[in-house]
């Protein structure tokens, strides 16, 4: 797709963004992360926070969807509304002609990714997942410990998003719409990374329910993924007053445990960016314990994260230098795993993919 008219001047060094939802992931990811981004400029912002948005220079808060998509200077929007809501938008930007950002998950149904996926082939468009964290610290440590052989071969697979939060919040992401609950928010990210690891599982035996008093939307959810002598145990509950291990991970030359989630989130929340001083000091992580079958003992130092890339490798692709940071089908196969749950926990019975 050209870059629009009023840009040519600038063209080879900077893309307008369109950003529909400035909510806790707008705000604090999406935003930061795009004005920070050579080759990419935030342009715009569907939001009822207008005053917020105005804060920060050269940025539009516009009052609706249809506004930025009719707005043809804008060549690609970010869609980080309510999960129930992406397909509809993603659709529409498509439609548009729009290259778009979808924040995780990429719609509810597989269905519904596998219409928005041959949409943006037939139009030529990128369409990509913001699985932002492919790119945490820890994650990146695990990648390194089996890509280093120090595990041997993986046998059992563990990843916990554990949060203590006994109280249900009014916010929509807790309440009975549609792609609401902790498996649709939390879960993509623990499925995602999984399948960067070892790709689609055989099956899925899960757990899913309520477990808070008052809860409206699934709180708790337990995955256990079966690929064939090894299984993945993908863990949440919001009734963790002292979580465990974020990761633990055996193999039959060690077993490597890692603790704390990634500190990007906090740093970003704080009002602090990639790039600025003290950014490398603020995303240090607590060093991840590895023990070896011959007793041998040590910490591994994290890796830090870099959720920057993502933007990053996305501008690149949008320049004409190669593909998109997610490819959606990983997107879709998320949702499989995700659809196949919610039929394992209804029927209480295994389920094969």
């Amino acid at each position: 797709m050209p870059l629009p008219t009023r840009y040519k001047g600038r063209v080879m060094r900077e893309i307008p963004v369109g950003l529909i939802g400035y909510g806790f992931g707008g705000s604090v990811f999406h935003a930061p992360l795009v004005r920070r981004t050579p080759g990419l400029r935030l342009d715009s912002v569907v939001t009822s926070r207008k005053e917020e948005v105005e804060r920060m220079p050269g940025v539009r808060a516009l009052g609706s969807v249809a506004e930025l998509l009719a707005d043809a200077d804008i060549p690609v929007v970010i869609v980080s509304s309510p999960t129930g809501t992406h397909f509809e938008i993603g659709r529409a930007a498509l439609l548009a002609g729009k290259h778009v950002v979808m924040d995780k998950p990429i719609a509810v149904a597989v269905s519904e990714a596998d219409e928005l996926i041959a949409l943006a082939q037939a139009k030529g468009l990128v369409l990509t997942a913001f699985h932002n964290r492919r790119w945490d610290g820890d994650f990146l440590t695990v990648k390194q410990c089996i890509a280093n052989g120090w595990l041997g071969t993986v046998h059992s697979y563990e990843a916990h998003y554990d949060r203590f939060r006994p109280t249900v919040v009014a916010r929509w992401k807790e309440q009975r719409v549609s792609g609401s609950g902790t498996l649709y928010d939390l879960g993509p990210h623990l499925i995602d990374q999984t399948l960067q690891l070892f790709g689609m599982p055989r099956a899925v035996n899960a757990g899913i329910f309520f477990q808070r008093e008052g809860a409206q939307a699934v709180d708790y959810f337990h995955l256990a993924l079966d690929y064939g002598r090894m299984r993945a145990i993908l863990h949440s509950s919001m009734l963790v007053p002292r979580p465990g291990p974020h990761f633990a991970i055996h193999g039959d030359r060690g077993s490597y445990f890692s603790y704390g989630m990634d500190p990007q989130e906090t740093a970003l929340m704080a009002g602090k960016l990639p790039g600025d001083p003290g950014w490398a000091a603020d995303i240090v992580a607590r060093p991840g314990d590895l023990f070896l079958a011959d007793g041998t003992e040590r910490q591994v130092a994290t890796i830090p994260g870099a959720w920057q890339t993502y933007y990053a490798v996305l501008a690149d692709c949008l320049h004409g230098g190669g593909p998109p940071p997610v490819d959606p089908s990983d997107a879709r196969d998320g949702l499989k795993v995700i659809e196949a749950a919610l039929r394992s926990a209804e029927e209480r019975r295994t389920v094969d993919l």
